[in-house]
């Protein structure tokens, strides 16, 4: 976490936290998403704007988080912005060396593969539950054939659940995992 956050949450510990405007897709892009954006539509029906400043995606990233809940977030100073999930909290790209990097650019062990009902292919890894990004279908098969993974069939929700993941956090009362 950026000490310029560490600092603001020990000034400003109350904070009520964010649901709704902020937003992760399948392909690793981040979503604003505005009270107008939010009633036209569910994510990722409605997906909002798309976030291209490198700064500001830059500093999501690193203050991107999970809480005790699985719910995923952005500290944002005092604030956590908790994100909507479209698939899953990270999303993997692999790399020409074998390495698998999140959206982050952290790097993860791969632990176990699955394939849902939709035949996405989701990794575990030491940092969490991912989905290997389209463009990188291609060496994921690769390293599938080559015994590197092994890959298991299974449901979204049964993976989710599994891994503790909240795709669409909201707040306590009203958590909710199957979105």
């Amino acid at each position: 976490m950026d000490p310029i956050v560490e600092a603001a949450l020990k000034k400003w510990p109350n904070v009520p936290h964010c649901y709704g405007w902020l937003a992760l897709d399948a392909r690793g892009d981040w979503y604003m998403r505005d009270d107008r954006i939010q009633a036209a539509g569910p994510f990722p029906a409605v997906k909002g704007s798309r976030i291209t400043h490198d700064k500001l995606i830059g500093f999501i990233h690193r203050n991107y988080a999970v809480d005790e809940r699985g719910c995923w977030f952005f500290q944002n100073g005092p604030q956590r912005v908790y994100v909507q999930l479209e698939a899953a909290p990270w999303i993997w790209r692999l790399q020409p060396d074998g390495r698998v990097l999140s959206h982050t650019g952290q790097e993860a062990r791969v632990e176990s593969g699955w394939l849902d009902e939709q035949e996405r292919l989701f990794l575990v890894a030491d940092i969490g539950l991912g989905l290997v990004h389209t463009q990188d279908m291609g060496p994921a098969a690769d390293a599938i054939e080559a015994g590197r993974w092994t890959v298991e069939s299974t449901t979204r929700q049964a993976l989710l659940t599994r891994c503790g993941v909240v795709l669409a956090p909201a707040p306590e009362a009203e958590a909710d995992s199957s979105a």
